[in-house]
């Protein structure tokens, strides 16, 4: 056997363990490359996942926001057209005939006298007269003495002789009240 021989056999097993090793390579980039690709496919999805919900959050709180400015102004609204109602009633009320007035305030005292049997009685400056005539008309007001007119719709307002005691007996007041009582149905009517 010559030396060429042996050269020759050296060489195929050389090329026989290239082939070997660049297949077993090949298979190792390959699995490599494979590997890489998931991950790459997990991060974009995972990727797309969170830019989806971001998406979603962002649409979520829009959306709440625009629904919370269109409640405020429909509360907003709403309280206005309370508000119209309300000075409307008052406006209404103080519009009454005078005997309606007249009747009223002798009601007003007669209640009033319980708590303040001697006082000064105010008023509106348009019932003024009607509240002399009152005063001076009806033996059991005799403890009452009126006052300087107020800024009232109607009504009165009586106020103890040493000052400490006051009854707001306006219409104001009453209608308030009512009001306050009666805001969650007139508003459940109104706006249904």
């Amino acid at each position: 056997m010559g030396l060429e021989v042996v050269i020759d056999d050296i060489r195929e097993k050389g090329k026989r363990e290239g082939d070997r090793i660049k297949k077993e390579t090949d298979a190792e980039v390959g699995s490599i490359l494979m590997t890489a690709q998931e991950k790459a496919e997990r991060i974009k999805l995972a990727a797309e996942q969170d830019v989806q919900k971001q998406v979603e959050h962002i649409t979520n709180q829009e959306a709440s926001a625009a629904n919370l400015v269109v409640k405020r102004q429909l509360l907003n609204t709403q309280k206005e057209l309370l508000d119209q109602v309300y000075s409307a009633a008052l406006s209404r009320i103080a519009a009454l005939p005078e005997d309606f007035h007249r009747d009223t305030i002798k009601t007003l005292l007669s209640r009033a006298r319980a708590e303040i049997p001697e006082g000064i009685v105010h008023c509106s400056r348009r019932d003024s007269e009607l509240l002399s005539r009152i005063l001076s008309s009806d033996t059991s007001l005799k403890g009452y003495t009126k006052g300087d007119p107020v800024e009232i719709e109607g009504g009165v307002i009586i106020e103890s002789k040493d000052g400490e005691l006051q009854l707001d007996y306006s219409y104001r007041t009453f209608l308030n009240g009512v009001w306050e009582t009666g805001l969650k149905d007139a508003s459940g009517i109104l706006f249904r």
